[in-house]
């Protein structure tokens, strides 16, 4: 396991962006406590239904908000009112902003020192989205979205929950880059390779012929930031858009999740088109497990000994390092890097016709 500053990236330890932090439907049987970015956090979902996220630490004596399961006010169902959260130990009362509204035993003013963080939060394609900046900034672009998800032709994923693997998201990250492993590591050779960089979105244009389905495989793949990555693959008469994401638990680990979602053959998905779904999506874990599987059993590649037909790694690093670094000293890698970028010994999209990004969000 390796740290941000061991990889060169800072000046941050986490990295700034939206992530996932739980998938929805878990906060459908109550408050959940959580970990991410080093801290301990509460989460929960108000009466309202909108998913609210604190620092987990009651200001008044340290209680954690959300991990108490034996409490009365827990089994009592008397914890959440409106769109707040009462403290299991003393009542203190704390609102969607993580200020303290009311003490049940005060008369007085709350004290404004008694606030705590509040992270903004979004349900979004089944997941519960958190944006994270270190500095405490706000949301700089929009959390990832596929208009697909909402079309009833297609069918939802229901998140692969992977946990926590014991290295760095750098390491996940050079995936974009990497198209020499895609034969070894997933028996699907690139024929042709293209990486575009613009801003917080990084692309992956590649296709060649694919063992596992025994045919010819296309994939659009892009990052919205450093913590969400959705790929649209089209293969035979098959499209799917595959889910694959990434948020650090502390510096140096990283919790995962998978999901893909598929166009069933009817307006409205058939019943035949949820159960081809699932097998589709066993599948797609199947060949994200063979890279889960080289992580955990590698040492940290801090410096990459770059041949000259890799991809290109380090400019992908250095996409990377904006999401740690002052948002003035992020302008400047963007500048540096925003483009195309090509992999020698691969020809281009454009010369194998590659057609298959028409109305995507990148």
């Amino acid at each position: 396991m390796a740290t941000a500053a061991e990889y060169g990236l800072g000046p941050n330890t986490f990295p700034r962006g939206w992530f996932i932090v739980a998938e929805s439907k878990e906060l459908d049987a109550g408050p959940m406590a959580v970990r991410f970015w080093g801290r301990d956090l509460a989460l929960y979902r108000g009466e309202s239904g909108k998913p609210v996220m604190l620092d987990a630490y009651c200001a008044h004596m340290g209680t954690h908000l959300t991990a108490s399961t034996t409490a009365m006010i827990v089994k009592n169902g008397e914890q959440i009112e409106g769109d707040s959260i009462r403290c299991p130990y003393h009542g203190w009362r704390y609102n969607e902003n993580g200020d303290v509204d009311d003490i049940p035993y005060h008369d007085g003013p709350c004290p404004k020192s008694a606030s705590i963080r509040s992270y903004p939060v979004v349900d979004n394609m089944g997941c519960i989205m958190a944006w994270f900046d270190e500095d405490g900034r706000e949301p700089d672009y929009d959390a990832p979205f596929l208009k697909e998800w909402d079309d009833p032709q297609w069918v939802n994923w229901e998140l692969d929950h992977l946990g926590v693997l014991g290295i760095h998201s750098q390491e996940i990250l050079d995936n974009m880059a990497d198209c020499r492993h895609l034969g070894p590591t997933h028996g699907a050779p690139s024929e042709y390779f293209e990486n575009e960089i613009n801003d917080q979105v990084y692309v992956q244009r590649q296709g060649g012929p694919m063992q596992l389905y025994d045919t010819y495989l296309y994939t659009t793949t892009w990052y919205t930031g450093p913590g969400i990555l959705l790929s649209k693959q089209v293969w035979a008469d098959t499209t799917v858009y595959e889910l694959i994401a990434n948020t650090p638990v502390d510096d140096g680990s990283t919790q995962c999740w998978h999901g893909c979602i598929y166009k069933g053959s009817a307006e409205t998905a058939t019943d035949a088109d949820k159960a081809a779904a699932k097998e589709i999506q066993a599948g797609a874990l199947e060949a994200f497990s063979a890279d889960f599987n080289v992580w955990a059993h590698k040492r940290p590649a801090l410096k990459i000994m770059q041949m000259k037909t890799d991809g290109p790694f380090r400019t992908g690093r250095k996409w990377y390092s904006q999401f740690f670094a002052t948002p003035e000293d992020a302008a400047v890698i963007r500048a540096e890097v925003n483009g195309t970028h090509a992999t020698l010994g691969m020809i281009s999209p454009a010369e194998a016709n590659h057609s298959i990004d028409e109305g995507l969000p990148i």
